[in-house]
């Protein structure tokens, strides 16, 4: 097990993702669908036999399609025919999004919540990113909503490693109102960003996803190509935090950066339509995605 007193902080995340073996590596099937989709010699053929090969992931990926969340008008048959009608990508994601559940089991995060909670909290951010992401006219929204569910990846490292620091951590938060990262980076050395950062870079997850992970409470300092995907997720996080959606902890005191509003052309009216009826829009995607 990596130590949490090690001074530098890309040291203790490659430790630490060695010694998690079972959340290191994602599922065999999801890992073929990503690296099928980002091969353009791919066709919709060979990406429909990778799913089939998973009936449960079949069965979840149109589960997803036919859901009110999704919203595709007439009832999709087949897996087949979801790719063909939706695209490579739009599978990929859903593909991912239909794993990446199985990851967080309801074991004890913090004093009052639990990991089930943080996927709450993910689920709402990838909702709430992939809103905001179609009110910007932006093509490619189910991109958003697997970047925010990943988003805080991390934290699960952190659970499996250091569960009584973590408690510890979140406890600090909880009732003194202390910042999470800062208060991560005092107690491991690092936080749940560079840890999740490290975390999908295992994975072999797209560039963007991994700078979603790594800077999401630090949206400014990425490279401008990927800046609005970044700023997108950190909007949505903060509304979540700030309407205590799952795992509210992570985001409960920051304050959305104004310099990423501007950024992306988002004013307090869009701010506060994002708002509404957001625990409706959470619970349709959780009874999809639970």
């Amino acid at each position: 097990m990596p130590t949490a007193t090690a001074s530098d902080p890309q040291a203790i995340a490659r430790d630490a993702i060695e010694s998690v073996s079972e959340l290191a590596t994602i599922p065999e099937v999801t890992a073929q669908i990503i690296t099928a989709v980002e091969d353009p010699r791919s066709s919709a053929g060979k990406l429909h036999k990778i799913i089939a090969t998973d009936p449960a992931l079949s069965a979840q990926i149109l589960k997803v399609i036919n859901s009110a969340f999704y919203g595709v008008s007439g009832r999709v048959g087949s897996v087949e025919r979801a790719i063909v009608l939706l695209g490579f990508n739009a599978v990929k994601h859903i593909a991912i999004a239909a794993s990446l559940g199985k990851l967080f089991r309801g074991v004890k995060l913090g004093e009052g919540f639990t990991a089930r909670d943080l996927w709450t909290h993910c689920i709402g951010v990838g909702v709430v990113a992939r809103q905001l992401h179609c009110m910007l006219r932006n093509p490619v929204p189910d991109e958003a909503f697997v970047a925010g569910l990943i988003h805080d990846a991390g934290i699960l490292v952190e659970l499996q490693l250091w569960p009584a620091k973590l408690q510890q951590i979140c406890s600090a938060c909880k009732t003194g109102g202390a910042d999470f990262c800062e208060t991560e980076r005092q107690i491991l050395g690092i936080d749940h960003q560079a840890m999740g950062e490290a975390l999908t870079q295992q994975w072999h997850f797209p560039a963007y996803y991994q700078q979603v992970a790594g800077y999401h409470h630090r949206p400014t300092e990425v490279a401008e190509e990927v800046r609005k995907l970044v700023g997108i997720v950190h909007v949505a996080d903060v509304l979540c935090c700030q309407s205590g959606v799952g795992f509210n902890l992570t985001a409960a005191g920051q304050q959305i950066d104004p310099a990423v509003l501007s950024s992306l052309g988002v004013d307090d009216t869009q701010l506060e339509s994002l708002k509404t009826g957001l625990a409706e829009s959470v619970a349709k995607a959780m009874a999809v995605f639970s």
